[in-house]
């Protein structure tokens, strides 16, 4: 027993004559670990491009809020009348009437009222 942990203590078992599937195994553990540093850096560096881009959608939404009631503000009848009286283009006071116009199927055509002429 002794001399087996005098002997992991010395490295005997790198430099013995069977060392080198030791040296493969070594070798394989330390890419394995690095690939798995990697892999932990780049989870880690999406994660936080998620939580930057999650912030920055609230912040958008938000503000796209606060631009569209300031945009119903600005549509209102009469913000757009106190807009225009500084132009003296002031409201009509004369209600809007309602236009109706006939259907071309309901409509003769200019030919079909000479023909009544005639």
């Amino acid at each position: 027993m002794k001399n087996g942990i005098y002997s992991l203590l010395k490295a005997k078992f790198l430099i013995s004559d069977d060392a080198l599937k030791n040296w493969k195994f070594i070798v394989f553990l330390v890419i394995l670990g690095m690939m798995a540093i990697a892999n932990n850096h780049q989870y880690d560096a999406k994660n936080y491009r998620i939580t930057e881009l999650t912030n920055q959608v609230k912040e958008l939404r938000s503000e796209f809020v606060d631009r569209r009631s300031e945009l119903m503000k600005l549509k209102m009848e009469s913000t757009v009348a106190k807009k225009m009286e500084t132009r003296e283009i002031f409201p009509s006071e004369v209600p809007p009437v309602k236009i109706v116009v006939e259907s071309q199927e309901n409509k003769k055509s200019f030919w079909d009222k000479l023909k009544i002429w005639q």
